[in-house]
């Protein structure tokens, strides 16, 4: 019952996420767009996602995470064609970290302090990006279950910024691995597809 009941709600929990953010992000760029990723600037944001899990690994389970970022643009832009964009490193504290298993729900918190983004150029209000990432994370039950609450984290993410006049709002697709590296057996691991939607800005250094 327990499960069936976290394979339900979980799915309907990320499509009212989604379908807000859609909307606010549609209002938030109706309005002049601020500058974007630029060269010796910097990000600050907040965000939330949520997801489910996919093949490969343990199943059943449910992710939520919130978290805050911090960035820095390193690099003007480079590369041609579609590809020319700017590179940012990103650290992410992520304070409340929810795991929904089927014998219980873990709290938990993380810290990514590894984050390789790449700004693609921006197009009118928009400024997609690609992410790879990794961290830790902290939990007080097992993750999975019956396996470590010690566990490292690696994802990689494609997304959007829409630049509203004074804010921007993100929403991107994130592909999370969660695996203890051998620290205990077995080592099942859990893959999750989440949505992250996220608001903040971006500010020119000096």
């Amino acid at each position: 019952m327990r499960r069936a009941n976290l394979r339900s709600d979980f799915p309907v929990l990320c499509f009212w996420i989604f379908s807000s953010v859609l909307i606010i992000v549609a209002l938030a760029g109706m309005g002049c767009a601020q500058a974007g990723p630029e060269e010796g600037g910097h990000e600050v944001q907040v965000w939330a996602g949520g997801g489910y899990s996919v093949p490969g690994g343990t199943s059943h389970t449910g992710i939520f995470d919130i978290g805050l970022r911090y960035g820095w643009v390193i690099t003007g832009a480079h590369l041609p064609g579609f590809l020319r964009g700017r590179f940012e490193y990103a650290v992410d504290a992520e304070p409340a970290y929810l795991i929904f298993q089927p014998a219980n729900t873990a709290y938990g918190v993380g810290f990514n302090p590894f984050g390789l983004k790449w700004n693609f150029e921006r197009r009118g209000p928009l400024s997609p990006y690609f992410e790879l990432s990794g961290g830790t994370l902290f939990t007080d039950h097992s993750v999975p279950t019956y396996t470590n609450p010690v566990n490292f984290t690696s994802a990689a993410a494609l997304g959007t910024h829409v630049l509203g006049a004074k804010y921007n709002w993100s929403v991107e697709l994130r592909y999370l691995h969660i695996s203890n590296a051998g620290l205990a057996t077995p080592n099942p691991g859990l893959n999750t597809v989440q949505v992250r939607v996220g608001v903040g800005k971006f500010w020119k250094g000096r």
